[in-house]
């Protein structure tokens, strides 16, 4: 993206936004990208961006873990492995086994739903692939530690079993000398140490020639002396050799293993600049949480139609201060692509146009911009800004040089692709002659279908967007009772000065407000007079409607409270109905316990008596009671009597009579292999086997 001046990016604040962006970043290669940061003019890599953010900051959200966590600076690792003979120690080994670790990690966090789901996070990865052969290879040398294994070759093998041997040989020895020179008296508190690589005893100064040996030294005291007993010499002799054996074959064996892997180097690059790339990802996503920043639509065309649209500096300061900060809403588009805000002073008009400024360069670095998602942003190729006072001291131009020097290169260079930002246009000119240049300006932007935003307090500017096409007025809305602006960006109208109506608040003197209003155009101080009353009926108007939009919200909460109260006790009603079932399972149960108790008697007393009509009448007497035997047999005659039964599938709303007991009743439900059957006033549960369907018999005349 082009921008005039080369300023206009500081002048609009985007360089403290990197700023930010830069402090969420953990990898040299993050924060390097977020200083370089760039306005691209390509749509699809605008969208990439974008999306990848977007994806990342829902994965935040969703609290799913991205397998990014290590943070490796290993430039100079891989540096290391581009250079032949090069030779990496075993602690580098292990990071760029992390590397490899972090990458496998990734790979397989992308399943084929979460190719999908994350499809601008999975294009990092799309292009390389891991290669299980670099751990493997690490891992057949060193251990977890980073150090050598010891089957790493046979010769290290077989070195450190001879050194192992050595040792122990001369801690025998040592642990000898150590006794015999105890009981003589001649050790001093330290008893042993190390000296030059060789294992030494220290004994009293006095009585350093009493014990035979090399003396390697004393202490700064000179009351200790650090001698080698003759008996050591031999073993230390070897232990030392080995020891340089060992080294060397270590040395050998990770300069074979550097050799190995310098095959992998770019694929190990490459692993470390998606990790990077991922960083920086990461970074954006937690930059749009803080600015409660999303991802708008994108659209092929010049636009900006913004909603809820916040200077994302202006939120975060006002958030620590705990106060609000008003969002802007507005549109540009082909048929009204400037936009001429009038009103006070303080009343946020240049901090509206800087939020429209900053949240495009925003956006078309690929960061996500604190707006509401139905927010719709075009891509714009160059960017031209004049904000407050630009004279030019090293061409001696005046602030209205320096302003006409910068209307020149607008009017020159701007086109359909262009998005400018004027701030008071005209100002620092004689009012009717600054005036009238700031029509021609404004003519021939809108001639070439420039998009921009212009503040100015010039009534002719006011007057002319109501009538050039493709130029729309705009105003800051202004509490004139208590004389505070209210930041709010109102779209249609202009908006009047207040000039004398603060005059009037501050408490100058009225006869000087009387003689400053004679001495102004009576047309000019009537328009001021009517803007002024316009915007405050508006404001009345607008006061009116979000009470109406509050009750109306009220009332949207009452019916919702209604219907979780009908939800309530819709359950509680299911809930009685469930308990009662169960209490009348309970019964069933305990009833064919009793019958079975009773039943194991009768076939008791029919194995022991020999009356077996006795034990019969028994029986029948516990099953099938006479009287109940006849109840049963009477509704069986009246059913049969009144109803008459059908075949077909059984529906809700169908009469049914229930096979087991010949009651009839309504099915009110069905659910899987059960219905609920309505019989009089209780809700019966049975299985839709043991019905059958029914209907009334008609009456024969």
């Amino acid at each position: 993206m082009k921008y005039f001046p080369e300023s206009a990016p500081v002048q609009l604040e985007f360089d403290k936004v990197k700023g930010l962006l830069q402090e969420h970043c953990k990898t040299e290669l993050g924060k390097q990208m977020a200083v370089e940061l760039r306005l691209h003019t390509h749509i699809d890599y605008v969208r990439t961006a974008l999306q990848q953010a977007h994806e990342y900051k829902q994965l935040v959200l969703l609290q799913q873990h991205f397998p990014n966590d290590y943070v490796l600076n290993l430039k100079k690792e891989l540096r290391l492995l581009e250079i032949q003979g090069s030779v990496l120690a075993g602690d580098q080994f292990m990071q760029l086994r992390k590397l490899a670790d972090s990458m496998h990690s990734i790979v397989r966090f992308f399943d084929a739903d979460r190719r999908e789901t994350y499809a601008g996070l999975y294009e990092v990865i799309s292009k390389t692939y891991y290669e299980k052969k670099i751990v493997s290879l690490i891992d057949e040398v060193l251990d977890e530690t980073g150090q050598v294994r010891d089957n790493a070759t046979p010769e290290l093998a077989k070195i450190r079993m001879s050194l192992f041997r050595r040792r122990s040989d001369l801690r025998k020895v040592f642990d000898r000398i150590l006794g015999k020179l105890q009981k003589q008296g001649y050790l001093a508190d330290i008893e042993e140490s190390f000296l030059n690589g060789r294992r030494v005893v220290a004994i009293f100064a006095e009585q350093k020639r009493m014990v035979k040996g090399i003396l390697h030294g004393e202490s700064d005291t000179r009351r200790t002396a650090f001698l080698e007993p003759e008996e050591t010499i031999q073993l230390n002799n070897e232990v030392f050799s080995l020891e340089r054996e060992e080294q060397r074959e270590v040395y050998r064996i990770l300069r074979t293993l550097t050799a190995q892997l310098q095959q992998y180097q770019p694929l190990l690059q490459g692993y470390h600049d998606i990790l990077g790339i991922y960083d920086f990802i990461r970074a954006k996503a937690r930059l749009a949480l803080d600015i409660d920043g999303n991802y708008p639509m994108l659209m092929p065309h010049a636009q900006v139609h913004l909603v809820e649209a916040y200077h994302p500096l202006l939120l975060l300061y006002n958030r620590k201060q705990g106060k609000p900060t008003i969002p802007v809403n507005m549109s540009l588009d082909k048929d009204h692509h400037i936009l001429v805000i009038s009103g006070p002073n303080a009343g946020g008009k240049t901090v509206t146009l800087k939020t429209v400024g900053l949240i495009q360069l925003m956006l078309q670095a690929g960061l996500l911009v604190p707006v509401h998602p139905t927010s719709q942003l075009g891509i714009f190729r160059q960017l031209m800004i004049h904000i407050g006072d630009t004279q030019s001291l090293e061409f001696e131009l005046s602030t209205y040089s320096s302003h006409l020097k910068n209307m020149k290169h607008f009017m020159e260079n701007a086109n359909g692709k262009t998005l400018f930002f004027i701030d008071e246009l005209g100002s620092g000119s004689d009012p009717n002659l600054g005036g009238a240049f700031a029509e021609v300006i404004m003519e021939e932007l809108a001639r070439k279908h420039a998009f921009g935003i212009v503040t100015t307090h010039y009534l002719n500017l006011k007057i002319m967007a109501g009538k050039v096409k493709g130029i729309l007025n705009a105003a800051m809305a202004f509490d004139e009772e208590h004389l505070q602006p209210m930041y709010r960006l109102i779209i249609g109208k202009p908006g009047s000065s207040y000039t004398f109506s603060i005059a009037q608040r501050i408490g100058l003197d009225p006869s000087l407000i009387s003689r400053a209003r004679k001495l102004v155009d009576e047309g000019h101080f009537r328009l001021d007079k009517l803007l002024n009353k316009a915007e405050q009926d508006l404001q009345k108007v607008e006061s009116k409607e979000r009470e109406l939009q509050k009750l109306l919200k009220e009332n949207e909460k009452l019916k919702k409270e209604y219907e979780i109260l009908a939800d309530k006790e819709r359950v509680q009603q299911q809930h009685n109905i469930l308990k009662l079932q169960n209490k009348i399972r309970e019964e069933e149960i305990q009833y064919l316990k009793d019958m079975e108790r009773k039943l194991k008697q009768i076939v008791v007393e029919w194995k022991r008596t020999d009356d077996k009509q006795k034990v019969i009448r028994q029986a029948e007497a516990l099953l099938f009671s006479k009287k109940t035997k006849a109840a049963n047999e009477k509704i069986q005659r009246k059913v049969q009597d009144k109803f008459e039964e059908l075949n077909g599938d059984i529906k809700t709303g169908d009469k049914v009579k229930i096979r087991t007991n010949s009651q009839v009743g309504k099915v009110t439900e069905l659910r899987n292999k059960n219905a609920i059957v309505q019989v009089g006033n209780i809700p019966i549960t049975v299985k839709i086997n043991d019905l059958v369907l029914v209907r009334e018999k008609q009456k024969v005349e």
